[in-house]
């Protein structure tokens, strides 16, 4: 797993540097802040592995709950109070507070809720929202999030989201009794900033109405206290997913296995979580989801009343399939692993192909990471960038380097390749 990319080294590398394209990215906002959310953000992908997912905060904007004074929130900061009358681990945004601070984003989604409170609009929000991103028009929306290309036929999904404050709900989340995470962890999570997500439950009449709660800095925080054998059986039953079960519509998602994964690492003790024992948990895991699967029943690990599979659009005759699917995993052993592509090209290649391959690949990655950042610091205000940059030419000088490598060995392996090739060779080195 360490070979294929996965390994602490370049997890934390990739952390470092999306935290910095963050800060670079906000920098150059004028009202929202940046944050790179999911996997990206938890450094368990490779850079082009998965879509990047992206939340873009309103700063004047704020969500409180039930309890919370506002009079301690400054003034040029507009105010909703959450009313959690809503499906479990959703609200609706009441107005508290308005000022002047012209956003239309917010205006344009106020509804009244027939008792003369006014009420924000998830949808028309979105609706509105979208319109402030000034890149490419997205492609499509999937929950929350647009789709949006970047250029060179990727893509990120975008999420526009509102603050909140919920100590509430996460004091209840902190007070259970569990394994895991530690005390200073737990700490570490309840002070992390909350936010609100423009989507309802699909099966409530008030879907338009709703917000999602989200803890997306909270949930990253736990992932990275995940030790290298619980990140790698979170790595190894997303790649199962993907590559055996292959959901087409996410009836399946990453989020639900991550919560899988924590469920499991609360409910035992950390020193049971040993290298050795990767295929003993990942099994486990599979139990887990097999159940999941043919009860349509998963609590959100921040907010157990909230049933993730709610509305999942899951038919009858798929859940069948993968529950028998997975059984026969389950019975395999340790052979599961095999049905990987990548896992079992990396166990059949020769240890010295597959190092002389790793360490490549892991710095052909920093370099694009690097690269990724220093293309944001060499931007004007129209977004055109100054392609002539020394660094920008030396990490693109490098980056042909051990591409020429990769390829010259290709070619004495006997592939059919040449330096034409080459931008689809880096493509398929970094998914």
């Amino acid at each position: 797993m360490s070979r294929l990319g996965y390994g602490e080294e370049i997890r934390w590398r990739r952390v470092e540097k999306y935290r910095v394209n963050d800060m670079l990215f906000t920098a150059r906002a004028n009202d929202e802040t940046v944050i790179t959310a999911g996997s990206s953000a938890e450094g368990l992908v490779c850079v082009h592995e998965s879509d990047l997912d992206r939340l873009f905060v309103l700063n004047n904007v704020l969500c409180v709950e039930d309890g919370v004074d506002i009079h301690t929130i400054p003034t040029y900061i507009e105010v909703f109070r959450m009313d959690t009358f809503a499906y479990p681990g959703h609200c609706r945004m009441l107005l508290e507070r308005f000022t002047f601070t012209y956003c239309a984003s917010i205006y344009k989604a106020l509804c009244l809720d027939g008792q003369g409170n006014a009420l924000l609009s998830s949808k028309l929000f979105l609706d509105e929202a979208k319109h402030r991103y000034n890149g490419e028009l997205p492609k499509k929306r999937t929950g929350p999030a647009l789709t949006v290309f970047t250029g060179g036929g990727s893509t990120f999904d975008l999420v526009f989201a509102i603050r909140c404050q919920c100590p509430g709900i996460l004091q209840r989340w902190a007070q259970r009794s569990r394994y895991w995470p530690p005390p200073n962890v737990v700490q570490k999570v309840v002070s992390s900033e909350s936010f609100l997500c423009p989507v309802g439950c699909k099966s409530s009449i008030n879907e338009h109405l709703e917000w999602r709660i989200c803890f997306n800095i909270g949930e990253t925080e736990l992932v990275h206290n995940l030790n290298g054998t619980q990140a790698k059986e979170y790595v190894i039953l997303k790649m199962i997913v993907k590559e055996v079960l292959k959901p087409n519509n996410k009836e399946i998602t990453s989020f639900v296995l991550k919560n899988i994964i924590f469920w499991q690492a609360e409910s035992n003790s950390p020193s049971m979580f040993q290298e050795r024992n990767l295929i003993r948990w990942l099994h486990d895991a599979l139990k887990t989801l097999r159940t999941v699967l043919s009860s349509k029943q998963l609590p959100y690990y921040m907010i157990p009343e909230r049933n993730l599979m709610e509305a999942c659009g899951l038919q009858d005759q798929q859940q069948r399939k993968w529950v028998a699917d997975i059984t026969d995993m389950i019975e395999e052993g340790p052979r599961v692993i095999l049905r990987l592509p990548r896992i079992r090209q990396a166990i059949i290649c020769h240890p010295e192909p597959l190092l002389w391959f790793s360490r490549r690949r892991m710095e052909l990655e920093l370099l694009e990471l690097e690269y990724m950042n220093r293309h944001v610091q060499c931007m004007d205000e129209d977004s055109e960038y100054d392609d002539t940059d020394i660094i920008l030419q030396a990490i693109y000088w490098r980056q042909s380097q051990i591409l020429w490598e990769v390829i010259q060995r290709m070619f004495i392996e006997g592939s059919a390749v040449n330096d034409r090739d080459s931008d689809e060779i880096k493509r398929r080195i970094l998914m």
